[in-house]
């Protein structure tokens, strides 16, 4: 599709107001941690979505909520005062290469972090003069696996360092810090800007992306993202991540 910036800006604003809409959340892993309303339950409702957010989207959406059920719909409070024992209501969970051992050992770690930290949103946030989040991502993949664990593990949290495109986890920050009153980002995080944040890039989004001219590079990795963080850094500097509604709904409602 041969458009002008102007054009094409035009073009995915109009695809952005079509499905950054309340009826995006019921078939959308945001669905998820939207179930909830204190923040320290979204958020991690949201990691464990976000986390298992590959493959048929109708599995992610049945398998995330198992996981909700096995925490008693209280992720927050199981999280802070579970024991060891308690990990076992997690025994036989399986979402793709995500299984027991995985989840146990998130719920440790996570135990661990908000301990020390008191929230997922602190260990995030960038220090004041940052301009993406990439190396955020990269801190937080090496706190997460800075206790023993098992190396299966390791692969469900994207680490930017090994120029991964980290799509699940641009994700998951995007549901936590946009807030625009559309009502499908949850926007809990004050202390990250929406300027920072990146594209979630998968095969569906990188593809609208090239069609649309967006986007050069044939690999989606890092260097795909930051390419196209640049493009649409153009189109909205505030807000660039906002055309994730667009791409994604272009791609995978529309065929595009």
């Amino acid at each position: 599709m041969e458009l002008n910036q102007e054009e094409l800006k035009a073009f995915l604003d109009e695809k952005v107001q079509q499905y950054n809409h309340p009826s995006f959340i019921e078939t959308d892993p945001i669905s998820i941690p939207h179930a909830f309303l204190k923040k320290e339950d979204i958020e991690i409702a949201g990691f464990f979505a976000a986390t298992i957010a590959w493959g048929n989207r109708k599995s992610i959406l049945t398998n995330a909520t198992k996981l909700m059920e096995r925490m008693d719909h209280a992720p927050h409070d199981f999280i802070i005062n579970h024991s060891n024992s308690d990990l076992d209501v997690f025994n036989g969970f399986v979402h793709r290469t995500f299984q027991e051992a995985d989840v146990k050992y998130f719920a440790q770690r996570l135990q661990q972090i908000y301990t020390e930290y008191g929230s997922l949103e602190k260990v995030f946030t960038p220090n004041s003069n940052a301009a993406h989040m990439h190396d955020v991502l990269t801190d937080f993949h090496n706190l997460f696996f800075a206790v023993p664990h098992q190396k299966r593990t390791k692969k469900h949290v994207a680490n930017p360092a090994k120029k991964s495109a980290a799509k699940r986890l641009h994700m998951f920050l995007r549901w936590m810090v946009r807030n625009d009153n559309a009502g499908v980002d949850l926007g809990i995080w004050k202390s990250i800007s929406p300027r920072l944040l990146s594209c979630p890039l998968d095969v569906h989004s990188g593809n609208v992306a090239r069609a649309l001219g967006l986007l050069k590079r044939k690999q989606n990795d890092l260097a795909a993202v930051q390419e196209l963080d640049a493009t649409l850094r153009t189109l909205d500097p505030n807000d660039p991540v906002k055309y994730d509604f667009a791409l994604f709904g272009l791609g995978v409602f529309e065929g595009f």
